[in-house]
This record gives C-alpha cells, structure tokens and sequence, in this order.
C-alpha cells in the first residue's frame, strides 16, 4: 500500500471541539494530509485564534461556530457548512465537557447538562451529517473516546491532587464505544464509523505529581505527546482504513493492557 492512500486531499473534515487539548493536534493532522479542517466550538474566538496559526503553516482550515447544547446551533452550523464548503466527508466527534467533578455532590442538573453536551448534542449532530453521507453513499465518522470508556479510573493517580475523574466522564466515553458500533452496523456499508480511544495526553498546565503518577502507571512509562495523536486519526480518515467499521482504536500507552 502506497503512502497515497494515506492522503486526505480535497476531503472536508469537521472536527468538533477542535481547538481543544486533542483536537488541535487532531486538526492539524488531517489539515496537513490534505484535508479542508473545519474547527467547531462554542468559542469561537478561541478557534479562529487556532485556525489562524494553522493557516500560518500552509493548511486549510477555518473556524465555525457550535453549540453542542443547543439544538438551533447545530442545525446552523450545518447549514453554514454546507453552504460554505458544500459537503461533510468526515465527522470528527471530539468534544466533550467536563463539568462534574464529584461523584458524592454532583446533582442531577449537572449531570443532565453533561449528558445533553456529550451525548444529545453529538448524536443530533451527527444524524444531520449522516443524512447527507447516505445521500451520497459515502462517509467516515470517527468517535473520540478515553481510556475510562474502556476500563475503571486508576483512582490512586490522583492521590495528593486536584484532579479527579468524574463519573459522568466514564458513561458517556463507555457510550461513544458502543454508539460506534451501532451506527456501523446501521450504516453500513456506505458509512464508516469508528472510535479512537485515547490516553491521556500531556498538557503543560497539569501537576508533575499527577503527570508522574499517571506514568508510573503506564507500560510506555509517559502520557501522549501531541504526536502520538495525529497518525491514528489520519489513518481512520483516510483510504488506508477502508474495510474498517465498527472497531475501537485504543492509542493509550498499553494503559489497558493490565
């Protein structure tokens, strides 16, 4: 297999969240296989400010607006992304808010506006995008998921720190797994779906105590740098997956080999 068929060209890829601490990095690697990259958030200040480093190094992508908690935001950027580029050749799920952080005082509110960001929000948007693939027989979704979708927290790691894995975090991850799985089945054969299950990857405002403990952990000995990220998703994006659908990538280090 040539490296051709690892090439995105004249593919538009929407990466939701795509500013963030993985989808930058995301958004950079399908932009430099070829691919027009849309970035979505609700922020978009924050995207445009990324779009327009990216656009530095030559790649092609744009900032767009969305507001995974309102149904009238999505519909809009759909819209928007339509007319602006004409179609979706893939969906990049990546988004996701972490707004509880107790098991113990967390409230029933909290947990609906983490379900309706993580789970309503992907999933309206994501049937709106699968219209226009089936339309044209043809599309890719890829699901961002996490470690804690596939095994428990390692709670110990987080001893003397701050941080904290959240129960709301490990439902819906352990739901884009199995959302992967249905929409292949479902889809098929016209539309690919399949998850990328990360590790936890490095980011320079953490705690060395909780960056040590976590790699102490892990068989690789360390957290994913930006790098690690940006291979597995070009491959899931591209050509050199087609007979994939329905499978978990897991990228974590070995952290789930235990």
């Amino acid at each position: 297999m040539g490296l051709s068929q690892f090439t995105l060209d004249s593919r538009v890829i929407v990466v939701t969240g795509g500013a963030g601490l993985f989808g930058l990095p995301i958004s950079e690697a399908l932009a430099d296989a070829g691919a027009c990259v849309i970035i979505a958030s609700r922020d978009l200040a924050r995207n445009r400010e990324r779009a327009d480093k990216l656009r530095k190094k030559s790649l092609n992508v744009h900032a767009e607006l969305l507001d995974l908690a309102q149904e009238k935001s999505i519909r809009a950027f759909h819209e928007t992304v339509k007319t602006k580029f004409s179609k979706i050749d893939v969906l990049v799920n990546n988004a996701v808010l972490r707004p509880i952080h107790d098991f113990w005082s967390s409230t029933p509110s909290q947990w609906e506006e983490s379900m309706r960001i993580n789970v309503t929000g992907p999933h309206f948007l994501t049937r709106l995008v699968v219209d226009d693939m089936l339309h044209e027989k043809a599309g890719n979704i890829i699901n961002i998921s996490s470690i804690y979708g596939v095994v428990g927290p390692t709670f110990p790691i987080y001893n003397g720190t701050q941080i904290m894995c959240p129960p709301d975090y490990a439902v819906h991850r352990a739901g884009m797994i199995s959302y992967t799985r249905y929409l292949a089945t479902l889809l098929a054969p016209y539309v690919r779906v399949n998850c990328l299950t990360l590790g936890g990857l490095r980011d320079d405002g953490e705690a060395e105590q909780f960056v040590s403990q976590y790699s102490s952990h892990c068989p690789l000995g360390r957290k994913a740098e930006p790098e690690d990220v940006k291979g597995p998703v070009v491959f899931l994006a591209s050509a050199a997956s087609r007979y994939m659908t329905g499978h978990n990538l897991v990228v974590d280090g070995g952290w789930t080999s235990w």
